[in-house]
């Protein structure tokens, strides 16, 4: 494996289609990496990014896309330092067993793992191994996320007490197919109700509060509004007659969920992608001093905003409380990342910790906190919104854990 610094990182590609793709262009654009190896049952995706390496690298990477398991022989090859995995969700936890047990650094798309079961696979194979498995959250680099958790560790907010967030992304037109069949996305829609998609408004969130590094969620209640986005979608697309628009669909359309950590303070999450809407995280971050909202990416801090009980603009604070990641990476970020620079960022961040052979910053355990509210959400739903223990995935380690630390590049 990669051992010193300014080597070049080893990295297999497992999933090839719209954000596979999207991923392998933005790890082609950190300096040191390349791409020996693409897996994708489609082979016109695998072609496609087999192209896309060598017209990058010059060297034609090679394709398996046998079947869904041949994943399993490119994490076995002897010339990979890490394996990234960009797959349909219930192909994450499957593929980042496989690189960890062939003794190479994980990385995947969220969710890791869609049940309890994978996700603590995915911490004892992690453990057994040695091996770390890194969610690749991006929203966590945000720039907003990064300067307020800057913020939050100088003491801006005072002793945070409440956080709000949710992923409100109309995402209507990526659950069907043009000729009117379910995508895999809206398979587990039709069947699942609860918070499907939880890690990006939990990320920042955990990293603030500093879940399973001196704080730890204990509970979780969950409740879902009825489920008419799908159907009417359906209908507006493909006439009130076709099956899909006559169907029953398990998602509640607006989902609410409510986490209350070992420290006392409390998260709401929501989860709302069948409905026409803008883009909104939310993002509110309360504490005894103050607080934010990204709604509005506005700012009050007592004694700091020059007007009582009024709302100031947080740009001034972005550029202040500026993470050092940001500082160093901004130009590197913007010109070769997309959502804003952040998918950069994340990948940066996985490279070099598999460089370097040092913990990811998003660990196997945050991988397993963050994931875990999709299925004890839905446990929680289907209960009524019943209060559901949660899982300490860390097993007590959490509570002298050391802090992420701020680092630059």
């Amino acid at each position: 494996m990669a051992e010193a610094t300014g080597k070049t990182v080893r990295v297999g590609m497992v999933g090839v289609g719209s954000r596979g793709t999207h991923l392998l262009q933005t790890l082609l654009q950190i300096p040191g990496v390349a791409v020996p190896a693409i897996g994708d049952i489609n082979q016109e995706h695998a072609a496609r990014a087999q192209d896309l390496v060598e017209q990058a690298t010059g060297r034609r990477p090679e394709a398996y896309t046998r079947d869904e398991r041949h994943f399993e022989a490119l994490c076995a090859r002897e010339d990979l330092d890490a394996v990234v995995c960009a797959t349909s969700w219930q192909w994450h936890t499957p593929v980042m067993l496989a690189a960890m047990r062939a003794r190479k650094y994980g990385g995947t798309e969220v969710p890791a793992g869609l049940t309890l079961d994978e996700l603590w696979a995915l911490v004892r194979t992690s453990e057994a191994t040695g091996m770390p498995c890194m969610m690749l959250e991006n929203v966590n680099y945000f720039q907003n996320v990064l300067a307020l958790l800057r913020m939050v560790r100088e003491g801006a907010f005072g002793e945070l007490l409440h956080c709000e967030a949710g992923y409100q992304h109309d995402c209507r037109f990526l659950l069907f197919t043009e000729d009117g069949k379910l995508t895999w996305r809206g398979e587990h829609y039709a069947r699942l109700n609860g918070n499907l998609y939880p890690t990006h408004p939990i990320g920042p969130i955990a990293w603030w509060l500093d879940i399973n590094r001196g704080d730890r969620f204990v509970s979780l209640s969950s409740v879902s509004s009825p489920a008419e986005g799908m159907r009417r979608y359906a209908a507006a697309k493909f006439g009130a007659d076709h099956p899909l628009a006559k169907r029953d669909y398990a998602h509640g359309d607006v989902n609410t969920t409510l986490l209350r950590t070992a420290r006392g303070r409390t998260v709401t999450l929501y989860f709302d992608c069948c409905t026409p809407r803008p883009y909104d995280l939310i993002f509110r971050l309360q504490g005894t001093q103050g607080i934010y909202s990204g709604t509005l990416d506005q700012i009050y801090l007592e004694g700091v905003s020059p007007q009582s009980d009024q709302w100031e603009p947080f740009g001034p604070y972005q550029e202040r409380y500026a993470h050092p990641l940001w500082k160093d990476l901004e130009a590197e970020a913007r010109r070769n990342g997309g959502h804003g620079g952040c998918d950069y960022l994340v990948m940066y961040e996985f490279v070099q910790a598999v460089r370097r052979q040092t913990p990811t910053p998003q660990d196997v355990y945050d991988a397993a906190c963050w994931s875990a509210v999709v299925p004890l959400s839905v446990e929680s739903v289907a209960k009524g919104g019943a209060q559901i223990e949660f899982p300490d995935f860390t097993r007590g380690q959490w509570k002298t854990a050391p802090r992420l630390p701020i680092t630059g590049a």
